[in-house]
């Protein structure tokens, strides 16, 4: 989601907000949040919905998202969504067009298992998929790549519990309001970015 995020971003000019990505920088200059949230992600577990929302909420009323923003890894429980309805229906931005991208559990596995991310300019590799020339080294900027400490199997497996039991039944919140695009996200990310753009330009 994070990879298709970004061309999405790219296409159409608009900022990715990626709930994770602003907590792990909290954890890493070790604020209050950061230290609370840190716990929770290291078990695998979702962090509170007052956190999280707060964050979002604070983030979204920046002046680069007027024209519009993309949500990555948020909303993820029902309190969530309907925290977002409250808040756009607030603003008067109307209804957010929601992707839910489906992959096959086996294919997710290696994906988060095998993805490396660039300490300088974010760009995603992953050792089976697309892995970079030189190992460990990003091919654009000489960055070295970093492996999450959350992207272990046990880890992940514990993320797919806790996506089962609180974000799944988002699926059918959004399909009863007409609002829900599935995608197919098991091909190649390029097929999956070409339909996304095409569906969110005739949206």
């Amino acid at each position: 989601k994070g990879t298709q995020a970004r061309e999405v971003s790219k296409e159409f000019a608009v900022p990715q907000i990626s709930t994770g990505d602003i907590l792990r920088e909290a954890v890493k200059k070790q604020t209050p949040l950061g230290l609370a949230a840190k716990v929770k992600m290291e078990a695998g577990e979702l962090v509170p919905d007052e956190v999280v929302c707060g964050i979002v909420e604070e983030r979204i009323g920046e002046a680069d998202c007027a024209k519009g923003f993309i949500l990555d890894g948020f909303p993820r429980t029902l309190a969530q969504a309907q925290f977002v309805d409250r808040v756009l229906e607030a603003k008067g931005r109307g209804n957010p067009l929601v992707v839910n991208i489906r992959v096959d559990q086996e294919v997710l596995m290696k994906r988060l298992t095998g993805r490396r991310t660039c300490a300088v300019c974010g760009e995603i590799y992953n050792v089976y998929y697309d892995p970079p020339k030189q190992e460990g080294v990003c091919d654009k900027d000489g960055g070295k790549l970093l492996h999450r400490a959350d992207d272990n199997e046990e880890t992940i497996r514990q993320r797919l519990v806790a996506y089962e039991n609180q974000t799944s039944p988002l699926i059918e919140y959004y399909r009863q309001k007409n609002l829900l695009h599935d995608v197919d996200g098991n091909r190649e990310p390029e097929v999956v970015a070409e339909e996304l753009c095409h569906f969110l330009k005739g949206a």
